[in-house]
């Protein structure tokens, strides 16, 4: 098995630096959108502003790098054991590079590791087993701020009105990005997933964050409500950075699991807009950023 520690310091430092296209053309449309003028627009306008400057001088896009979380499909064969190996190496030198502020805090403790590397949730690394002689590995950084404001539901839930059905969803996905307001790093994407238990519930919503920005869902009612609660979020007045205006999440991203018959679980994973996820594939001996 080849040694990848080269080229996942690489992922970190693509990951960490170079915003997709995807979403540097979402904030793009944001800021056309926003008034001429207006406190929205001048935040969008520095915000594309850093973006050019950090892909430019290869630099962390924000000063809070975030955790990084993994996610790794993998050939027959391979090592889990020592597809792990490399990753935590590859963090220890990306943050000697400053590509990654340290960020690793023992919660008992409160001392700094001074390295990204915790215990073996930190980084967290998710592995899953594929068909075909093809590895990919997928970074996602989630900044502290933006995962802070993040959300878990039980439903019914009263107090809200919500029930158990899609128009439920659709009131606590609402609740959750007016309580967020600015300290969620609007605009934002959402990922929501609706139904298994409190743990892979988040674990899912996470996960959808890593589909492009302007797909489509597959299931019909998902992509109707995806579509209809980015619509109604930025109806909300929130904006850009907590200042009003007219865009206050980017997207929404959506999946639905089997659960529990008494539990109705509804997490919302909500993404700063410095949504900075890249993939590494390795074919043989050909290797390609994404």
């Amino acid at each position: 098995m080849r040694d990848l520690t080269s080229e996942l310091v690489e992922l970190i430092r693509f990951t960490s630096t170079n915003l997709s296209t995807d979403v540097q053309q979402s904030l793009e449309a944001a800021r056309a959108r926003e008034e001429q003028g207006s406190a929205a627009q001048s935040a969008l306008i520095t915000i594309l502003d850093n973006v050019d400057l950090s892909r430019k001088n290869s630099t962390p896009i924000c000063q809070d790098t975030g955790t990084p979380i993994f996610y790794v499909h993998y050939p027959e064969g391979w090592s889990t054991r020592k597809l792990r190996e490399q990753i935590r190496n590859a963090i220890v030198e990306a943050t000697k590079k400053s590509y990654l502020r340290p960020n690793a805090v023992d919660s008992l403790t409160e001392k700094n590791s001074g390295n990204n590397l915790g215990d073996d949730a930190f980084p967290t690394i998710h592995f899953e087993e594929v068909e075909g002689d093809e590895l990919t590995v997928e970074l996602m950084l989630k900044g502290g701020g933006c995962e802070n404001v993040g959300a878990q539901y039980s439903l019914p839930n009263n107090q809200l009105g919500a029930g158990r059905d899609l128009a439920g969803v659709r009131k606590v996905v609402l609740d959750a990005v007016q309580k967020a307001q600015g300290q969620g790093c609007a605009p934002g994407i959402l990922g929501v997933a609706i139904g298994g238990d409190r743990g892979s519930s988040y674990y899912a919503s996470k996960e959808v964050l890593f589909r492009p920005m302007e797909d489509a869902n597959a299931d019909l009612n998902l992509d109707a409500l995806e579509k209809r609660l980015t619509d109604e979020a930025n109806q909300l007045g929130i904006g850009p950075m907590g200042f009003g205006g007219k865009t206050t999440v980017l997207a929404t991203k959506m999946t639905g699991m089997h659960r529990l018959p008494a539990s109705f679980f509804v997490s919302v994973s909500y993404m700063c807009w410095a949504h900075r996820h890249r993939k590494l594939i390795v074919r043989g001996e050909e290797v390609k950023y994404e």
